[in-house]
């Protein structure tokens, strides 16, 4: 896509500014002197001293067409995208030349596609088309942008698709994690069982060994005491 935009850029021109005469006749002799030496600098490309005197012209009639548009073409041409946006969109509102509405739509496409809002870049370049057909270069510009906003979406869907796999990857992790500690909470916990069953068991064997032995020694002192018994009756038959 990096040749798209590069070949985008250079039909990125911005329609050549309007002069006073051209415009809504006005008696408001300063707006017109301001919009003069405005586009004097911006014919010089001295773009920040031209959006000093449209200001300036707007200072004198705020609702002057004409200072507002080519105070939107001299911030456009200073990389104030953004503002340039706010003027063209109010230009575009109060515009009724036709011809000129659809220079001011082609530089919000252009504007719009700069500052990465693909969208209203696409529907500035539709506008534009509406009113004048035959505007190439916006047209052009719009299949591209068109093509820049698909594979963003796809990119969007593709980065979606993996921070998905992702969650899922974790969560199964997670998961596994779990099961694990379960076993081996499992193991312990039956290793601890057969610990004291076999406690119980080596117990129960101590337990019998000496009942055993006890039962051994009553048997030794019971044949003691009957061999004693014994000797006893046969020392008195004597």
């Amino acid at each position: 896509m990096k040749s798209y935009i590069l070949t985008i850029m250079f039909l990125f021109s911005i329609s050549s500014v309007s002069y006073a005469e051209d415009s809504q006749k006005t008696e408001n002799k300063a707006e017109r002197t301001e919009v003069r030496r405005g586009n004097k600098e911006y014919n010089s490309n001295n773009y920040v001293g031209s959006e000093i005197n449209y200001r300036k012209a707007l200072d004198a009639n705020s609702s002057s067409q004409t200072a507002t548009y080519n105070l939107g073409n001299s911030l456009y041409k200073q990389g104030k995208y953004s503002d340039a946006i706010k003027e063209y969109e109010k230009a575009v509102v109060s515009e009724s030349d036709e011809k000129k509405l659809s220079e001011i739509w082609h530089n919000l496409g252009n504007s719009y596609f700069m500052e990465k809002n693909l969208a209203k870049s696409i529907d500035a370049y539709k506008n534009c088309l509406r009113i004048n057909p035959k505007d190439e270069d916006a047209r052009y510009n719009l299949r591209m942008a068109q093509l820049m906003l698909q594979q963003q979406q796809q990119e969007q869907q593709q980065d979606n698709k993996q921070e998905q796999q992702k969650e899922q990857q974790n969560k199964d992790q997670k998961q596994q994690q779990q099961e694990q500690q379960q076993k081996d909470q499992q193991n312990k916990e039956q290793k601890q069982q057969q610990q004291t069953n076999m406690s119980q068991e080596n117990a129960q064997q101590i337990l019998d060994a000496m009942q055993q032995d006890e039962r051994n020694t009553q048997e030794k002192v019971r044949k003691a005491m009957m061999e004693q018994r014994k000797k006893r009756r046969t020392d008195k038959e004597w």
